[in-house]
């Protein structure tokens, strides 16, 4: 199975709690206690299914190859006052960062929870109570009831569930922009690698170790112009942009060069990705971004500084921290480390929320 195969964002699924057990109607009668008595036991409670956050998981496939959780139903009560058994609880283990919302709910829906710590737990459906047994209904004046309650249903109910990364830094830009070279330079991750746009048809993640600190970069599919509305891979990957606290915005300035294309165009690039960030989300607009001028190996030494010193100024004045970046060559990662670090440093210091509305658009 191929790797964008195993790998699930989104999934559907009908959930059921179990049903409670039977209350029982039943009279005592032994040799020695000739009065007897009503003596029905009441029926177990339904099972709750419950989705569990799990950090060893990394998709929703396992959603996906089940048509339905149902939660054990509630055992019957029966006579000399036994009670039924409880029925088991159904766990649902999901990877953390999965929101849940009600499939039938109109339009997105307010989510019904987001897992986002490692074995949160969340009950989305709850069993039905077992019923009373007639012993229950014995009173001073109704010494011999003969009637008992049926259990209740547990609640059955279809949820939507979408999975969004939980990553420190989150590495977007166009297509072949070398987001995968770079992660494969700075972490243990192997990410597919080729000379042809969209070779990563899904995030990937790698923890980077940078002197005593340790980070969690998500490689995202390539953006393009209009994505936010459906182009390309559409919106199906930017919403696991939406954690991140810091953005590193690779710009292809190698091929610019190669290509003979006006040195404004890797500026141009840069803000068709910006538009389409704030069209998905205002938020993403004003997340901390660092600019990595990537592919540097490509740009002869002698004409750097002319090709690049507009291009940096342009974005400094838009008032992004700008590296220049090899991912292929290995230039320039330490500088864009220490510069991600800063990035996670602030946004630790003044509050994720406060440092977003604090960043300049």
């Amino acid at each position: 199975m191929k790797a964008s195969e195993n790998f699930l964002d989104e999934a559907t699924l009908e959930v059921v709690a179990g049903s409670g057990g039977n209350g029982c109607v039943s009279f005592r009668r032994d040799k020695f206690n000739p009065r007897g008595g009503p003596d029905g036991g009441d029926g177990g409670n339904g099972g709750d299914v419950v989705l569990v956050a799990d950090h060893n998981l990394s998709t929703l496939l396992d959603l996906q190859l089940r048509p339905q959780a149902r939660a054990e139903d509630g055992a019957h009560g029966s006579g000399n006052g036994r009670f039924g058994k409880n029925g088991e609880d159904c766990l649902l283990r999901l990877p953390v960062g999965t929101v849940v919302r009600d499939a039938n709910a109109p339009g997105d829906g307010e989510p019904l929870g987001d897992l986002v710590e490692h074995e949160q737990r969340l009950v989305v459906a709850r069993g039905g109570r077992g019923g009373r047994g007639n012993a229950c209904f014995a009173t001073p004046t109704r010494q011999a009831p003969d009637t008992a309650e049926a259990g209740r249903s547990g609640e059955q109910r279809r949820l939507r569930f979408s999975l969004k990364l939980i990553a420190d830094v989150g590495l977007v830009g166009l297509p072949n922009a070398g987001k995968s070279t770079l992660l494969r330079r700075i972490s243990a991750a192997r990410p597919r690698v080729a000379a042809y746009p969209f070779t990563t048809l899904v995030p990937a993640l790698g923890v980077v170790q940078a002197g005593e600190r340790r980070f969690v970069v998500a490689d995202l599919p390539g953006l393009i112009e209009g994505a936010s509305h459906g182009a390309g891979l559409g919106d199906r990957f930017l919403r696991h942009i939406e954690r991140t606290r810091v953005i590193v915005h690779l710009v292809d300035v190698g091929s610019a060069w190669l290509e003979e294309k006006p040195a404004t165009a890797p500026l141009a690039d840069w803000q068709s990705i910006r538009d389409e960030l704030a069209s998905y989300d205002a938020g993403l607009a004003a997340r901390t971004e660092i600019v990595a001028l990537n592919k540097l190996d490509l740009v002869p030494g002698d004409v750097r500084e002319s090709r690049l010193e507009a291009l940096e100024a342009a974005l400094r004045a838009r008032g992004r921290e700008v590296v220049r970046l090899s991912g292929a060559t290995g230039e320039g990662v330490d500088a864009l480390l220490r510069a991600v670090l800063r990035g996670l440093d602030a946004t630790d210091a003044v509050g994720f929320a406060e440092g977003a509305e604090a960043a300049a658009p």
